[in-house]
């Protein structure tokens, strides 16, 4: 595996300098367009709408329309964000294991150790399997602020992104709301159904069979002869250095130390946030970036944008 990002873990005053891996992949068998006369491949142009040149990659910028206005976003101006410049996974609360909800997930990443020496990284393993606690995290990647969450799986660390709140829908269907009556006796026979399906789950034993199917069909034509030339290009992800890392013992003593502190009535905040649940004081970045922002800036324009609307 190739780590496609880098940076550390900021636990209390301790940093974990990790690098991070997707530790998923798609084995799905990758399908192009082709004109069905000739089986010339079909490709797309990026074609601009104004003055119809094809458009090189190094001359496209991110764009948002309102409806009546375009505002154009250079990769300057997200590079300036300090979000996307930050390379802390910032640990902001401690949770029961079972209290985050399923559907939340999005993709998983491990956390390899990048440090001389993995003290720090096995502590907070250590401490997250003890506890039976997940961390809820901050981070930036790919230009986007997200949320996470960071489990142990094995012996390894295991961060997986989480959906934002108002990414998730509701499920509002009518027919939820009927009515229904269920007898006492179709209770027990579906439970019979159930129970005859019980076991231990073993994911090895299950397989893709279209994919199966769809590889059989590419090797039957392979060994016609019935095939065209094709080409591949893959892309290389930049990497850079973690933070300083503190003394271990003496950074827990100070983040312990610094959590027991009684803070002041007025600067409690509503209820709600994390800080209530166990969150570590706020401090700034290796940028200076405050660690309660939860939207980039980047949002921010003369009008509001209109809300999203559902697929």
């Amino acid at each position: 595996m190739r780590s496609i990002w880098k940076g550390a873990v900021a636990f209390g005053l301790v940093n974990v300098p990790v690098k991070v891996y997707s530790a998923t992949q798609d084995h799905d068998i990758s399908l192009h367009q082709v004109h069905d006369n000739d089986g010339g491949r079909i490709r797309y142009q990026r074609r601009c709408e104004v003055c119809g040149k094809v458009v090189d990659y190094d001359h496209i910028d991110k764009a948002y329309d309102d409806g009546d206005r375009t505002v154009v976003l250079t990769d300057e101006d997200l590079a300036s964000l300090p979000e996307e410049r930050s390379r802390e996974i910032e640990v902001v609360q401690f949770v029961p294991s079972d209290a985050l909800d399923p559907i939340m997930f999005d993709r998983s990443y491990y956390l390899e150790p990048d440090s001389k020496s993995a003290k720090a990284y096995v502590l907070l393993r250590r401490t997250l399997e003890d506890t039976e606690q997940t961390a809820i995290v901050k981070f930036a990647l790919r230009q986007k602020t997200r949320l996470g969450a960071l489990r142990v799986r094995g012996d390894v660390l295991l961060l997986q992104s989480l959906l934002w709140e108002d990414e998730v829908r509701e499920a509002d269907f009518p027919a939820l709301k009927e009515s229904v009556r269920i007898s006492a006796k179709e209770k027990e026979m579906s439970a019979a159904l159930v129970d005859s399906f019980s076991g231990s789950f073993a994911p090895e034993e299950y397989t893709d069979e279209y994919q199966e199917q769809l590889h059989a069909l590419i090797d039957a034509k392979l060994a016609k002869g019935d095939a065209l030339d094709t080409d591949a290009t893959f892309g290389e992800s930049e990497e850079t250095e973690p933070g300083q890392v503190l003394d271990l013992m003496e950074a827990l003593k100070r983040s312990v130390e610094r959590n027991r502190k009684p803070k002041p009535a007025g600067d409690r905040k509503s209820t709600g946030d994390s800080a209530a649940a166990g969150k570590p004081a706020a401090r700034k970045g290796p940028a200076g970036k405050g660690t309660a922002r939860k939207e980039p800036a980047a949002k921010e324009t003369q009008n509001k944008p209109a809300k999203r609307k559902g697929a």
